[in-house]
């Protein structure tokens, strides 16, 4: 009967599934859910089958034993309590995203299902709890270990998921800066780990008082190892307090050339024009010269230097330069704060030579893509009217050598 039972629930399960998973996908379409509930909808719409498995075979449980007595619905209890694990690994395992974390949870649950199942679970934290060290007033077994294992690895990834919940509230604040953003994000973020550290701790009951070696440990690991990594740390909050840079600005460190993307306690990421991400240490940008070419506005100021020949105009040469630059659609025009200029800087050996200003918005769009625009843009220019641009000549003289044989070189 109790086969029959089983069978027959897969059956139904199978049927509800068919008629349910259909309605339930169109309602969830049609709703209007963020991302991540999205997903949860779209994990459990695939395991209906699996839950109504559940249902049916607990319904009836209740009834054998409402009817009869209990060992007549062993088995089908049994089955009940496998299915039910396995129908909340399942799902658990898949609404995790860090693919270790999920693992595990698989790993572990299926352990305590087997073991609870099989009746030596009692055993086995006894067993655990034998194997332990002690030190000092600190006693550590087998079995503080792994509760601290699971009670850190779920405090901290949901220490994470609130920061990361934390930060999008934070950016939809629009009065405050982005730097204000990244700071108090970092300080949030820094804060639930540090409480989901002492929780866990209390959690499978060490007392912190009795960790002092441990914390003379890190120390020194501090003062000799880690010293690289605590300067970037407070360098990071340094950047983020002064303001001197922040997440959008255009940067120039050393031979790095672009706009940065994200700061992190140890880094900032810059995103570079060819697509490579470069991660700049937070000291590096404290201790070394960073050019920051948006730091107060976006407005950045670009120079071309040319010259042309003697026989040009110079007046039409400026006219014809600045009509190029102006023509370019990322150069600022019509602005009297950002003008856009061309000026004789020198008469040259061979050239008059002119100096072209004009400002752009947009830096991070590239700089050197509208200088060589627009120096293409002059070059048209110049050979529209008949504008040269010298080039050095040079004169070579050939001597040749006496030869003493000859007797027209010896009279000489």
């Amino acid at each position: 009967m109790q086969l029959v039972f089983v069978a027959l629930s897969f059956l139904v399960a199978n049927i509800g599934a068919r008629i349910l998973v259909p309605r339930l996908e169109s309602w969830v379409r049609a709703a209007t859910l963020r991302a991540s509930v999205l997903r949860a909808a779209a994990i459990i719409l695939r395991r209906t089958k699996i839950i109504l498995f559940v249902v049916f075979l607990w319904f009836f449980v209740l009834v054998l034993r409402a009817v009869t007595w209990d060992s007549q619905s062993y088995f089908l209890t049994l089955i009940a309590n496998l299915t039910t694990a396995w129908a909340i690994i399942s799902i658990s395992s898949r609404i995790i995203r860090n693919r270790t974390i999920s693992r595990i949870v698989e790993l572990g649950g299926w352990v305590l299902v087997t073991l609870s199942l099989v009746g030596i679970l009692p055993e086995a934290i006894g067993f655990l709890d034998s194997l332990n060290v002690q030190f000092n007033d600190v006693r550590i077994s087998a079995l503080t270990l792994v509760q601290g294992a699971v009670a850190f690895t779920v405090l901290i990834w949901l220490a994470g998921l609130i920061s990361a919940r934390l930060d999008k509230q934070l950016t939809a604040i629009e009065d405050l800066t982005p730097t204000a953003r990244v700071l108090i994000g970092k300080l949030l973020r820094f804060s639930l780990i540090m409480l989901a550290i002492l929780t866990g701790f209390y959690t499978v009951g060490i007392d912190l008082t009795a960790l002092t070696f441990i914390s003379g440990a890190i120390g020194v690991g501090l003062g000799f190892g880690l010293q690289k990594v605590v300067s970037n740390l407070v360098s990071g909050i340094i950047l983020l307090l002064d303001k001197s840079i922040k997440p959008g600005d255009v940067i120039t460190v050393g031979e790095t050339f672009g706009w940065i993307t994200s700061l992190n306690a140890r880094y900032a990421s810059v995103s570079m024009r060819d697509g490579r991400e470069i991660l700049i240490p937070n000291e590096d940008l404290i201790t070394q010269q960073v050019q920051n070419w948006s730091f107060h506005d976006p407005f950045v100021r670009v120079e071309i230097v040319f010259g042309v020949s003697y026989n040009s105009d110079p007046h039409k040469v400026r006219q014809l330069a600045a009509d190029a630059a102006a023509a370019h659609e990322r150069v600022i025009k019509d602005n009297v704060d950002f003008p856009t200029v061309c000026h004789v800087t020198a008469f040259g050996d061979s050239s008059i030579d002119f100096v072209l200003r004009f400002f752009i918005d947009d830096p991070v769009n590239g700089i050197t893509n509208v200088r060589g625009d627009v120096f293409l843009a002059l070059w048209d220019a110049f050979k529209q009217h008949d504008i040269s641009i010298p080039y050095p000549h040079r004169e070579v003289f050939l001597h040749q050598a006496p030869n003493p044989n000859s007797p027209n070189d010896a009279r000489t």
